[in-house]
């Protein structure tokens, strides 16, 4: 291939778009990174180069190693699988000989990560063309996965860092037009503690293990193809977990425990509570304004990326098999209850989650399928329906509270007509089955 060739081929639209998000994911690495060493810890490009040597935690990179392997036949991923764990094993045993201390008692997990820079490495120097770059395609699906988790803890330090205030106080007020649902809800998770407690927090906390395995299923037969499919899971994923903290910065929130309750997860507490209230008795309405809050606990509320998550899950799962199908809505199903049921969301959180998934999994597909009348109009639509809850959550809380028979119908209809449009246009976006050949009608005989 000559120089003019290459920059031909440079020049088409996909390779144009991939080329401009990884120039833009690594700005953006770089810029959090600086942002983080401004407040004295280390950002995710150090926290990367650490897990190389220092013990990481294992879940994140060995799932991301596993969505790295479906690039791989069988036979690569035992070597690859074995490799990691042979590394892991060593590390730990120099580990243990040299008396060193690993966080939260954690020894493995590097193993993964040199797998992955391994098979990075082969592809750049033994491979060629399109296996190369379906190589390097896998590698980076894992890698992503990893960063995607060390720019999110950094993201979340920099919104506690840089906003003192938050709007929690509207958001309250708001809710009264759902009927206070997580006052309810965690009333309810309360009477079935520890069991219904400990499955909830167990399904909160392995969110990403949930996207892996859906998403696993979607790429199960990249390594008999040699390709990747058009759309699936993790590109909703990423984009979510990249333009939702963008938001928590111009909305930032706590939550229902941590401002109006005791705190959670180390961070809070009734100190810097505006009321000691949650769950059982709902705030009262009055004038909301904003209240300082401590500099640790994230601002990660509006919207409720888990709730946006979840639900890219549940929709990722419908053209799986039943018991994928059934594993997506109870996945969501568990983290709407868990969300609202541990005071970390508030009602008005979830559905803007709902919204803005729909509305990024609407542009996602569209780019896909090629940009027409009615994905421009959708994706308008639901950006505008996201802007306008934010508005009205801001500048119409007590009126919401005020008039809940009214305001509360309209937050629903609001987000289910986003979900109706969703379904009606990415329905006439599936490929049609070719109608059956009919057999040649036979001759009557005289």
């Amino acid at each position: 291939m000559n120089g003019r060739t290459m920059f031909a081929a440079w020049r088409q639209p996909r390779a144009m778009l991939w080329a401009t998000a990884g120039v833009a994911a690594l700005g953006l690495l770089i810029t959090l990174e600086i942002a983080a060493r401004r407040y004295g810890l280390p950002g995710p490009i150090t926290n990367q180069v650490k897990g190389v040597i220092i013990a990481p935690k294992a879940g994140p990179l060995y799932a991301g190693m596993a969505l790295m392997m479906v690039v791989l036949t069988w036979r690569q991923r035992f070597i690859a699988a074995g490799v990691a764990i042979g590394i892991d094993v060593v590390f730990v045993l120099v580990r243990w000989a040299a008396g060193a201390r690993t966080t939260d008692g954690l020894s493995f997990g590097s193993g993964a990560l040199w797998v992955m820079l391994g098979c990075a490495f082969i592809a750049v120097t033994r491979r060629t063309g399109r296996e190369r770059v379906l190589l390097l395609k896998g590698v980076g699906l894992g890698l992503l996965l990893v960063a995607a988790r060390k720019t999110g803890d950094t993201w979340l330090l920099i919104t506690a860092k840089t906003r003192p205030l938050v709007l929690d106080p509207y958001v309250a007020t708001a809710d009264h037009a759902l009927g206070n649902p997580s006052w309810l809800v965690g009333r309810m998770v309360r009477v079935t503690d520890p069991i219904g407690t400990h499955l909830l927090e167990w399904v909160y906390a392995q969110l990403a293990v949930a996207a892996v395995v859906v998403a696993l299923y979607q790429l199960r037969n990249v390594a008999a193809e040699r390709r990747f499919p058009r759309h699936h899971l993790l590109r909703t994923f990423l984009v979510i977990g990249l333009l939702g903290p963008g938001i928590y910065m111009l909305f930032p929130v706590v939550g229902p425990v941590f401002a109006y309750g005791p705190g959670a997860s180390g961070t809070g507490g009734v100190q810097w509570a505006v009321a000691n209230l949650w769950p059982d008795t709902p705030p009262p309405i009055s004038s909301p304004h904003p209240v300082p809050y401590d500099s640790i606990t994230p601002r990660n509320c509006m919207p409720s990326l888990h709730t946006a998550w979840a639900t890219a899950i549940f929709i990722h799962s419908r053209k799986g098999p039943r018991i994928l199908r059934f594993a997506g809505a109870f996945w969501l199903i568990a983290t709407l209850t868990a969300t609202l049921g541990f005071g970390y969301h508030y009602g008005a959180d979830l559905i803007a989650g709902v919204v803005f998934t729909l509305t990024i999994e609407t542009a996602l597909r569209a780019l896909d399928h090629g940009w027409g009348r009615s994905g421009f109009q959708l994706v308008a639509y639901g950006t505008t329906v996201f802007a306008a809850l934010l508005m009205s959550y801001r500048y119409l809380p007590t009126e919401m509270a005020v008039h809940p028979y009214l305001f509360g119908p309209l937050l629903i209809l609001a987000m289910s007509s986003v979900i109706y449009g969703y379904v009606r246009t990415t329905k006439l976006w599936e490929p049609k089955a070719a109608p059956a050949l009919q057999p040649d009608p036979q001759p009557e005989l005289v």
